[in-house]
């Protein structure tokens, strides 16, 4: 695969999407688990979730 003089610039770019996209998928993770323990304090503390089955429907 010949990328011609713009080579450097095409691998750099290539480089700067994947780095970004690794970034969000981290940011992603480390989110949901700072959800589920910040939902787990609620539930500790008391609090419930709407969606949960109360059974006085």
């Amino acid at each position: 695969m010949d990328f011609g003089p713009h080579a450097a610039f095409i691998w750099i770019s290539y480089a700067a999407v994947a780095g970004m996209v690794a970034a969000l998928v981290a940011w992603l993770i480390a989110d949901g688990r700072r959800q589920a323990a910040d939902l787990e304090a609620l539930e500790s503390a008391g609090v419930k979730r709407r969606s949960s089955p109360s059974g006085l429907e």
